[in-house]
């Protein structure tokens, strides 16, 4: 087990991990050499030099923690933890709630990296003041530093609505998965002049509303270009091509933690799937053949108590013949 209850000099118990994450303690949060907090300023800036912006998904600590302290730039708490997580059929069914919990998990990890958390299907779509109270939530209680919010045009007032309170809010078009039943399924967007014309008009009345960033999911790279070169915000592309202003990608899916087949713009960079399995049934194997836990591995009585015990068991022996 990793933690276990130990006893202080006082006579009260805590809990305490007995072996902390990669052996460092818990409070050693960032290594010395961690680079300047991203900030929404930070964003604009990269876009006008022209160096790309790289962001992943984290869904809880440890991961948090590891991605931040590996240099991305943007963390997103995705509502694809529905599915990477919850293992929900799709993002439809996650809560504020479960959204939150992730949220205020990652914010433990993440010291660097801008964080952002995705607002959930039906915590905006049905009336302002009650999306407004639920990005408020999310700053305030899950410590996100920006809200996503899905759809274009018809979300501007509300964007600007969040914004006015002091809320940065980052926009997602194209492939909006929220909307999946009215799309009719995952599919491209785009690939035609209505298509197009609507994502262009979109995108710059999301970008006129004041987003610190603009996500651009699932779209024909030439139309993620045309976008790009006309909005002053930032694009993040997933699926959008190589000439957005930077990129995301979802965690599980670039180390091999999802249990189906890759999208066409997936790319694994790792096989966590493979290096679990074989530690599983390293661990098993040891169990089953009595090789784990060894002697080095046990805790050990200090010699005076050992000593003591040993007599007393000694008597009971002879009591008993």
């Amino acid at each position: 087990m990793r933690t276990g209850s130990i006893r202080h000099a006082e006579g009260h118990w805590r809990n305490m991990s007995l072996t902390p994450i990669s052996g460092r303690p818990q409070d050693d949060l960032r290594p010395d050499k961690a680079g300047p907090k991203v900030t929404t300023a930070c964003l604009r800036e990269r876009k006008l030099q022209r160096n790309p912006i790289a962001c992943l998904t984290a869904y809880d600590y440890a991961t948090a923690r590891v991605v931040d302290e590996a240099g991305i730039d943007m963390v997103l708490v995705g509502d694809s933890l529905a599915q990477t997580m919850l293992g929900y059929e799709n993002t439809l069914t996650v809560t504020m709630d479960e959204m939150l919990h992730h949220v205020k998990a990652v914010r433990r990890g993440v010291k660097t990296a801008l964080l952002l958390a995705d607002m959930p299907y039906g915590s905006y779509q049905l009336d302002p003041q009650g999306a407004l109270n639920n990005a408020a939530r999310f700053v305030k209680e899950g410590g996100a530093e920006v809200v996503k919010i899905e759809g274009g045009e018809k979300r501007a007032d509300l964007i600007r609505r969040i914004i006015d309170a002091e809320i940065p809010v980052a926009g997602h078009i194209g492939l909006t998965p929220q909307s999946v039943n009215v799309m009719g399924g995952y599919k491209v967007q785009g690939k035609n002049l209505a298509g197009i014309e609507q994502l262009m008009r979109d995108a710059v009345a999301l970008d006129r509303a004041g987003v610190a960033c603009l996500y651009l999911e699932g779209i024909p790279r030439e139309v993620a270009a045309m976008i790009t070169a006309e909005v002053s915000t930032p694009t993040i592309g997933i699926g959008a091509g190589p000439d957005c202003d930077g990129q995301v990608l979802v965690f599980h899916d670039i180390v091999n933690l999802t249990f189906g087949p890759p999208a066409k713009f997936v790319r694994r960079y790792g096989d966590a799937t493979a290096l679990i399995t074989q530690a599983v049934q390293a661990f098993r194997a040891d169990v089953s053949s009595h090789q784990y836990p060894s002697d080095a591995e046990s805790y050990h009585l200090p010699k005076e108590t050992k000593a003591g015990l040993d007599m007393v068991m000694e008597r009971k022996r002879a009591m008993r013949r």
